[in-house]
């Protein structure tokens, strides 16, 4: 053999020798890759296992408090039939919006035309069963409108999370300390009463029920069988929903008979009040107030003046019992929704002031 031949016999080895261990090494690192894939694969399987063991524990350790409860052990186990964390509720926690509406903006959608609407055909169909409500409980039927329009639209929509799956998720995780946990073994009385069962206990993703939207804890103290058909049903039952709003707020102190209050225009100059001072209509009246409706000044009642967007919106004067509402929901400018949706479907008519930024189709 020729000595170039040799020369190119040994350099074709060599390079089918670096062939081979690439390919040697190509196959080890895919063998290598994939075996890290299988262990690595796994563990995400393995740690939504774990999440459910400890909370199949969690929800054993549930037993003997609701058994002191006088929770069944058959109602126990129908409540916690195939429930696991509903990981959806534990986003909601942590994504709740910063985001906050103006007073206006919020009311442009809380007394919207179509809810307007919608309420008015509500109350046609139910005026006897809210007339009835107004005379046990003194409750002005317009107001349990306002609350019940407002909490879920007329009934329409009253969430679709099973309330035992998001209230055991909510106090499994620790959220708010020891106030989920309490309200689930309220849930589970709920369900050992037989007001509901486990199918048609469905709620908001925090707990709040039926058409009402009670927390498990408001319902002993104010749900009532309105229908007097041996439940308390707020989740299927308009008659038991209306009343059980009305109950709720005359126990927090409505003052049958007196109004929530009046949109009012203000003398030249403006004015400014301390929030919750409350004095006579009839001295508001002599401080050059009138209402922008152009009717009278109660003779009777206290008021206090409100102006929730400042001195650029519409003002108001609020007797005791707007801040009656207030312990539905906390907020103004609920209150406020609850108060003009109610006024808007017993037939009143749109606010005369402008909220700041409106345009005239969304004030009127």
């Amino acid at each position: 053999m020729r000595p170039q031949d040799i020369r190119g016999a040994v350099m074709a080895r060599s390079v089918t020798s670096k062939k081979l261990r690439c390919a040697v090494l190509a196959v080890l690192g895919l063998a290598a890759t994939e075996a890290a894939l299988a262990v690595a694969a796994p563990v995400p399987a393995r740690a939504a296992a774990a999440r459910t063991v400890d909370f199949d524990a969690f929800v054993r350790s549930l037993w003997p408090e609701a058994r002191a409860h006088g929770v069944s052990r058959a109602t126990f186990d129908a409540a916690f039939l195939g429930v696991t964390p509903d990981p959806a509720v534990i986003e909601k926690t942590r994504s709740q919006a910063e985001f906050r509406k103006t007073v206006g903006e919020y009311l442009d959608t809380a007394v919207s035309e179509k809810r307007i609407a919608l309420g008015k055909e509500k109350y046609a169909t139910f005026s006897r069963w809210l007339a009835k409500a107004e005379d046990r409980f003194g409750v002005d039927r317009y107001i349990i409108m306002g609350v019940w329009g407002l909490e879920t639209k007329y009934g329409t929509y009253t969430g679709n999370d099973y309330v035992i799956r998001s209230l055991a998720t909510l106090a499994h995780a620790g959220y708010r300390g020891a106030y989920f946990r309490t309200e689930l073994i309220k849930a589970l009385v709920i369900l050992q009463e037989g007001h509901v069962d486990p199918a048609h206990m469905m709620g908001s993703w925090a707990g709040a029920m039926g058409q009402t939207q009670f927390m498990p804890s408001n319902f002993k103290p104010y749900a009532v069988d309105f229908e007097n058909h041996g439940r308390r049903d707020i989740w299927t039952s308009v008659p038991d929903a209306v009343g059980s709003t009305a109950n709720f707020l005359r126990k927090h102190g409505w003052i049958p008979g007196e109004t929530w209050g009046y949109e009012v225009v203000l003398p030249g100059g403006g004015m400014a009040s301390p929030p919750d001072h409350y004095v006579p209509f009839a001295t508001w009246a002599d401080r050059g107030l009138r209402r922008a409706d152009g009717g009278e000044m109660p003779r009777q009642g206290r008021a206090a003046l409100l102006r929730p967007a400042g001195a650029a919106g519409p003002a108001f004067l609020v007797t005791p019992n707007f801040k009656v509402i207030k312990s539905y929901n906390n907020a103004t400018s609920y209150a406020l929704g609850v108060c003009l949706l109610g006024d808007r479907i017993a037939g009143w008519g749109p606010l005369k002031g402008r909220w700041p930024g409106a345009t005239v189709a969304q004030t009127r």
